[in-house]
């Protein structure tokens, strides 16, 4: 069994929540699972007590709110009441409170202009923060696929986060990636507080993982596939201190885990956002 390492998350969301993931990551040093109340079509959390009560106890669990079943499948809302209950639920549902609960992609529920939205996305975290108070889960966070309407809306009001989650990777377009950094420095997270999530745009197995150089990102690939280093960078678009990855394949996420070893080419990195940015602003590379 391999020491934890906390720089990786298994992530839950296209898993099929089978035991013998858990146990595996366990025996790779994998300590910490990410889901949602909206997994698994609402199932996740009773799954997983069914499947892997006494396994959880072992885990630093996340999970997020903000997702709600409906007639047509799911509805979102930043009500603050319906958000409060769903930590309690959720406590309830996995048989023990999570560590971390996250506001799931505030920015589908902010459309009605900016006063609406800030005042919307303030009372939402603190539903949250007052959960965490009351002990429902040990902290709370703010998970975002697209994070760009949220800068603007920080401000003063708005309750700080333990966590941020985005999208990492070499996939993540610009906007995303600055969007990402201007909302962790207005509630002044620093790196370690912030997840990457996503990091191969949905499939490792994708051909693009084939065409793309990543390896180049690194000062040392030696030893590393192509799907490895491209992990290895996500860490760096945006920076992030955790990554979650999905998988239900033990050994995907060893050969994850031993990408960690390799060193990121820092200059490389800033280029490469640079053409982005240049290519977003259509000024020649």
């Amino acid at each position: 069994m391999r020491d934890a390492d906390p720089r990786v998350v298994l992530g839950l969301h296209r898993s099929r929540h089978e035991r013998r993931l858990l146990t595996g990551a366990l025996d790779l040093g994998v300590t910490a699972i990410d889901t949602s109340t909206n997994y698994l079509g609402f199932r996740s959390h009773e799954v997983l007590a069914r499947t892997a009560g006494d396994l959880l106890p072992k885990f630093r669990l996340s999970t997020k709110v903000g997702y709600f079943p409906a007639p047509d499948g799911a509805e979102h809302s930043l009500a603050p009441q319906r958000l409060y209950v769903a930590v309690e639920q959720a406590a309830r549902d996995l048989g023990r409170e999570p560590d971390v609960v996250f506001l799931h992609n505030p920015e589908h529920s902010l459309h009605e202009g900016a006063a609406h939205s800030r005042d919307a996305l303030a009372q939402a975290c603190a539903a949250l923060e007052e959960a965490t108070s009351n002990g429902l889960c040990g902290a709370w966070g703010v998970a975002s696929w697209n994070p760009s309407p949220l800068p603007s809306l920080i401000d003063t009001t708005t309750p700080r986060p333990s966590a941020f989650m985005v999208r990492a990777g070499l996939l993540v377009g610009i906007r995303t990636l600055d969007a990402a950094d201007a909302a962790t420095a207005a509630w002044g997270l620093n790196g370690s507080m912030v997840w990457g999530m996503s990091p191969f745009g949905g499939s490792a197995n994708a051909p693009v993982w084939d065409r793309i150089g990543s390896r180049v990102f690194l000062r040392d690939s030696t030893g590393l596939s192509p799907v490895q280093a491209a992990f290895r960078a996500a860490y760096e678009l945006p920076k992030v201190g955790t990554v979650a990855v999905g998988t239900d394949n033990p050994a995907h996420l060893s050969d994850l885990i031993d990408a960690l070893a390799g060193k990121v080419n820092e200059r490389t990195i800033e280029e490469y956002r640079n053409l982005l940015r240049a290519r977003l602003l259509g000024q020649p590379a």
